[in-house]
């Protein structure tokens, strides 16, 4: 463990404590992901409906999202390494009682805690660089964990179709122990002690966050049934109210939680809006499409694991390119003819003929992929560039958030979708008719997010930028 304030770690130092947040960054953005490929098999085996099921992706992006802003102010106050570290073993313990959950209700409640874990880990990963890295090489950390999230994102399905291939689902959760002990050996002995701020933890600002995202994502998931509508609009209800009252708390704090201020920065907030859309779509294919493989077109789970594989890959082939174009052409551009893309691949997966071949479904998904890179470098380029410099730390975390929460409200919007179309979880729903109702919606999200993506252009120009 070194003290350091902002020179760096020695060499040798530097590339332990890297390695460390690499292990535990790849564990995060994995179990973001590689579960999706289970769900089915989750589903049969726990004999419950797929609606249910689905809240194994839900209860992780929910907590994801409503810790992570929290946890970064936390670390602000009594430390970065001491959150990363924290965080690191709840997601450790967490993922060995996701291996052993005997009832679907303990796998979610163990799901949460994972999700509370992955928090702590996302939301310091950046400000441990700053003090890794010396300030001349701050630029290549980053970059280097962006290359981090990139690869484990790619290699999610591939990694779950191997292990369903030889192993169960527990096995999904069981590989963490080894990974994530030897991160947290390796952190502990490299990860530098950072200062402390010393500014009180804002629990109410901390409490408003959680009850805002939570009650919002867990009211769109309950739209689904009959019966627990009257509660889900409540819900839903009550987080715009809480919203309301969290955002005005927040305009009136020199340092808030939620830095809502950026918003009012008009490429800011039209490329906050272009993230959720684009990463809600995304979510949404990506739970759906492993139901219409498995339960449609009768694949294996490893089968669907690796058909879905050329999505990711094709991301993190064009996501370099396209952050090389974004600091030549228009970011705002560059995003929205990705997001029109990414609207075609998915036109063409709803337009899959019934007995589709193997290369039916890639060259589709590799399409797919290919517009969702051409816009994701462009897009968080232009909302780190588009705040502040001294408010980089802020948008930052802004794109963190934006990226959860289109996620989690992705994953919901798949869980409404399925239980409508099993009349409320009864055996005899349509897996397909499920499928192609969320693709419709994911390409008219991918076709707002291009609107707003190419509308930046346009302020850009008006404003002389």
């Amino acid at each position: 463990m070194t003290d350091t304030h902002g020179d760096g770690l020695p060499v040798r130092e530097r590339m332990l404590a890297l390695l460390a947040i690499a292990l535990a960054m790849t564990l995060a953005v994995l179990d973001g992901a590689i579960v999706n490929v289970a769900l089915p098999a989750m589903a049969r085996d726990l004999a419950v409906p797929p609606s249910e099921a689905i809240f194994v992706v839900n209860g992780y992006q929910i907590a994801v999202t409503a810790a992570l802003l929290p946890l970064a102010a936390l670390g602000d106050g009594i430390g970065y390494r001491r959150v990363y570290l924290g965080g690191l073993s709840v997601f450790t313990l967490a993922s060995l009682a996701c291996a052993y959950a005997p009832t679907l209700d303990l796998l979610i409640v163990a799901r949460i805690a994972q999700g509370l874990g992955a928090a702590g880990i996302m939301s310091v990963n950046i400000a441990l660089v700053r003090f890794i890295y010396p300030a001349r090489l701050i630029g290549t950390g980053v970059g280097n964990v962006a290359l981090i999230v990139a690869v484990a994102s790619a290699a999610g399905p591939t990694v779950a179709a191997a292990i369903l291939s030889v192993a169960t689902w527990h096995w999904l959760f069981l590989v963490n122990l080894p990974v994530g002990l030897a991160a947290l050996l390796v952190g502990a002995k490299t990860l530098p002690r950072t200062p402390a701020s010393g500014r009180r933890f804002d629990v109410v600002s901390s409490v408003l966050n959680a009850l805002t995202f939570g009650l919002l994502i867990i009211g769109v998931d309950g739209l689904g049934s009959a019966e627990s509508r009257p509660w889900a609009l409540a819900e839903i209800g009550a987080a715009v109210a809480v919203g309301i009252v969290f955002v005005r708390r927040q305009l009136t704090l020199p340092a808030p939680l939620l830095p809502v201020d950026l918003l009012r920065i008009p490429a800011f907030a039209l490329s906050m809006a272009s993230s959720i859309c684009a990463f809600a779509a995304q979510m949404i294919a990506f739970v759906a499409l492993p139901f219409y493989l498995q339960d449609v077109l009768h694949r294996s789970a490893t089968q669907t694991g690796l058909l879905m594989t050329p999505w990711p890959i094709a991301v993190a082939v064009i996501a370099p390119f396209a952050g090389r174009l974004a600091d030549r052409y228009p970011p705002g551009l560059l995003g929205g003819i990705g997001l029109a893309t990414m609207a075609a691949g998915l036109t063409g997966v709803a337009l899959l003929p019934a007995d589709p071949s193997t290369l039916d479904i890639a060259w589709r998904l590799s399409l797919t992929g290919l517009g969702f890179g051409l816009f994701q470098s462009p897009n968080n380029r232009l909302i780190i560039t588009s705040a502040p410099r001294e408010r980089s730390g802020g948008a930052s975390g802004m794109q963190s958030t934006s990226r959860l929460t289109g996620q989690s409200l992705g994953a919901a919007l798949v869980a409404v979708i399925f239980s409508l179309t099993h009349a409320g979880g009864e055996e005899g729903g349509d897996p397909a008719l499920a499928t192609l109702a969320s693709l419709v919606l994911a390409i008219a999200l991918s076709l707002t997010g291009t609107l707003t993506s190419v509308l930046r252009k346009t302020r850009s120009e008006r404003s002389g930028h």
